[in-house]
């Protein structure tokens, strides 16, 4: 989502054009070798929620808002098999998606041709309001063609004291998980008295997080977002890494920006959005690089 704090400056993103805050050039990063190999079609276990899935997440909402993203604007049929071609080609069986997004349709389109139980969903709600989001839960689940949702978050929360300023959200979505609507809930953190709330919270099952070494888009510098975040897994929350890539930032140093995100042990699947097969490819290929 576009945030009123960017600078106006475009710059050529992860197959992408984008704005984004100018930042000094980051010196090169020392990495150190990771205790172990990853592949992107590792499967991973995301917090205690039970959730088999994939290490990484197919991202559908690169400069996403507004219903549409440049995912979405590759055309149907494209994004459709692209979302197939990672399943099938690459192993990736998490799909992030989210309403403001408008990846829904596509999404659905490409899960009703896999098992479902063998594919995770995510999605998000910017809705504030109880009965809102009540029927956002209906909406997603027919756009989705699916009877029920992995994961549904909060989306872009940014208030220190959300947890009571919202809970009549939590609450719905408490039920919804109580029916067996969805599988487990959660937040997407766009502050660091957000983060801190969501980690503190034990209604928090799930947290995407900002997560990159040049504190790109970030609540904080990354150490600090790292202590908050051992906190949320100390307590068992699932934590899912964003802005790996610092939203563009680190267009042209992708392997070391995947070495950081693997080599922290503090995230339990990531999602970057690709836009082309050849993308999502060189993606897998980074990762099991790393």
């Amino acid at each position: 989502m576009l945030r009123r704090d960017f600078l106006r400056r475009t710059v050529t993103g992860f197959g992408a054009t984008l704005i984004a805050p100018r930042l000094a050039p980051a010196a090169s990063l020392e990495t150190q070798p990771l205790p172990r190999k990853f592949n992107a079609h590792d499967e991973v276990v995301l917090g205690n929620t039970g959730i088999h899935t994939s290490r990484l997440a197919m991202g559908t909402g690169t400069i996403g808002g507004g219903g549409a993203s440049n995912q979405t604007r590759i055309g149907a049929s494209p994004f459709v098999k692209l979302l197939l071609n990672g399943y099938n080609d690459n192993g990736l069986r998490f799909f992030d998606t989210a309403d403001s997004y408008g990846s829904h349709p596509y999404v659905g389109a490409a899960i009703k041709q896999l098992p479902r139980d063998k594919v995770t969903v995510l999605t998000k709600s910017d809705n504030r309001d109880p009965n809102g989001i009540r029927k956002d839960i209906d909406r997603f689940r027919k756009e989705l063609g699916t009877d029920y949702i992995d994961v549904l978050l909060i989306h872009c929360v940014t208030e220190g004291d959300w947890t009571t300023r919202y809970r009549g959200v939590m609450d719905v979505l408490s039920e919804a998980k109580q029916k067996g609507i969805i599988r487990a809930h959660g937040v997407s953190c766009h502050t660091l008295p957000a983060l801190r709330a969501a980690a503190a919270s034990p209604w928090v099952e799930v947290d995407l997080v900002r997560l990159n070494p040049i504190r790109s888009h970030m609540d904080s510098d990354p150490d600090t977002v790292i202590g908050v975040v051992k906190q949320m897994r100390a307590s068992g929350k699932a934590v899912v890494g964003m802005k790996i890539l610092g939203q563009g930032d680190m267009r042209d140093r992708p392997s070391e920006a995947i070495h950081y995100a693997l080599g922290t042990g503090v995230l339990d699947a990531f999602t970057i959005g690709a836009e082309s097969q050849a993308q999502q490819n060189d993606l897998t290929r980074r990762i099991a690089a790393a």
